[in-house]
């Protein structure tokens, strides 16, 4: 596909240099999954699988050849106690994460001093609003339609993309939520939609071998294709903790830049650099 020559040369600039650029024009969104909460000690998904099975008193092999096996153990959980209301206070009471911790964490103090006008978080957890708070920063957290329509202007869009614990109905926990989603018009998804159409988006903590992911990715590839004018499209980042050529050309098929810290380096490390670049480009640009 052709391109005019200015558009070449964006296309061939560094990812933290269109990045700064993006969040100084308050045209970037952040998007992060469950790696930037565990980077701070937030249990993984296998202590929800463990704590459900033994909930349901279920052997541990009844997980075998199950993808993201705690989305059906969820589905079983809220089929069998009539409601996910206990598991969802479970979750609260230990999905926690010292907020200390969290204001040590150097991750979580680049994402609130970046200033992204826009966060969606796939986390149920508390960990970014804790990170603003700790910071003194304003922010607006949103995670339904009426949210949506009070939020603040002027302030960091905290968006729970998946839920928040404040609100049950807003979970999507089970195989039922994740499936129901897949229409991609809930009150948040179109929300998102309108955002990835004018913004250039960055997606942080996520593995790419989960299929939710990929299918956001696939999304909003879809709806530039079918507007006819992918060519216009802003570009979107996603960092990832190694390369792996197979996942990058997918990708790439999409309009997708892979980012990967260097070889040996963690991958909260890599991303905490990466941040930090982005953010002395923005301060050497104003």
């Amino acid at each position: 596909m052709d391109q005019r020559p200015a558009e070449l040369a964006y296309e061939q600039r560094p990812p933290h240099d269109i990045l700064a650029e993006a969040i100084k024009r308050r045209r970037a969104v952040l998007f992060v999954g469950a790696g930037v909460s565990m980077a701070v000690g937030l249990p993984s998904w296998q202590s929800l699988i463990e704590h459900l099975l033994d909930d349901l008193g279920l052997e541990r092999d009844v997980v075998d050849g199950m993808h993201g096996g705690y989305q059906m153990l969820a589905e079983y959980y809220r089929l069998k106690r009539g409601g996910i209301g206990p598991l969802r206070s479970w979750l609260d009471r230990n999905w926690r994460v010292d907020p200390q911790r969290i204001a040590a964490s150097q991750l979580h103090r680049i994402i609130v001093e970046l200033d992204f006008p826009i966060i969606y978080t796939t986390n149920y957890d508390r960990n970014l609003e804790t990170a603003f708070d700790v910071l003194k920063r304003p922010f607006a957290k949103i995670s339904n339609a009426k949210e949506i329509a009070s939020a603040g202007v002027g302030v960091t869009h905290i968006i729970k993309f998946h839920g928040d614990f404040d609100d049950d109905a807003s979970l999507v926990l089970t195989e039922t939520d994740f499936l129901n989603r897949l229409a991609f018009n809930s009150p948040l998804d179109i929300r998102f939609r309108a955002d990835a159409l004018g913004s250039t988006l960055l997606f942080v903590g996520y593995s790419m071998s989960d299929p939710n992911i990929r299918l956001l990715l696939h999304r909003i590839w879809q709806i530039w294709d079918d507007s006819g004018h992918r060519q216009d499209r802003p570009r979107s980042f996603v960092f990832v903790a190694q390369r792996n050529p197979v996942q990058e050309a997918v990708l790439a098929n999409w309009g997708i830049t892979t980012i990967a810290p260097p070889e040996g380096m963690a991958a909260d490390e890599g991303l905490t650099r990466f941040l930090l670049d982005v953010g002395r480009n923005i301060e050497r640009s104003s």
